[in-house]
């Protein structure tokens, strides 16, 4: 199984997805961003979000199927967040065509929410500025993300609203959805 979890920038899909690995046996974490890296790496300057490059999207896939192949199986745990509706059916549709079943949650909070665990997220203890400029990007984002909440993400995927959870009741909720409870 591959278990997607989508979400708001600094939503807390990592903070779930360490919970999963943790949780369900023989877990592993893929964070699909590793690849955006590389490419923006090979291609410096080209696309100004990774996800564009059309080279990302099948090689996520390719690479999660491949975990889960080299995992003997076992649950292959995604947090990345999608907010084309074209991208995650590119994605989602090759996982799916190679045979894994695939579970898309979104982590959803309402827009207060988010905001407060922005302001609050330090992501480089020792670099105020690092940390500014990763809050300014989540900010940014988030039109975008209810834009697309509103559109299509909340019809595709188990929508788990944290505006009110603990990290701990995330995670239980996402382990039923997982039938792992």
């Amino acid at each position: 199984m591959i278990a997607w979890l989508n979400g708001p920038f600094g939503g807390g899909k990592t903070t779930l997805a360490t919970t999963l690995q943790q949780e369900l046996p023989g877990a592993v974490l893929f964070d699909a961003e590793e690849i955006g890296f590389l490419l923006r790496t090979v291609f410096p300057g080209k696309y100004k979000d990774f996800q564009d490059n059309p080279a990302w999207r099948p090689l996520v896939a390719d690479f999660a199927v491949r975990c889960h192949e080299e995992n003997d199986g076992q649950p292959v745990v995604i947090p990345m967040t999608l907010l084309r509706h074209d991208y995650a059916t590119e994605i989602h549709g090759a996982i799916r065509a190679a045979g894994l079943p695939l579970r898309h949650l979104l982590l959803h909070a309402d827009t207060d929410t988010v905001n407060a665990r922005i302001d609050a997220s330090v992501e480089f203890p020792d670099d105020e500025a690092r940390s500014e400029k990763v809050r300014a990007f989540r900010r940014r984002k988030l039109p975008t993300y209810t834009e697309a909440y509103q559109g299509w993400l909340a019809a595709d995927a188990d929508v788990i609203d944290t505006t009110h959870l603990s990290p701990r009741q995330v995670a239980d909720q996402a382990l039923k959805i997982l039938g792992a409870q």
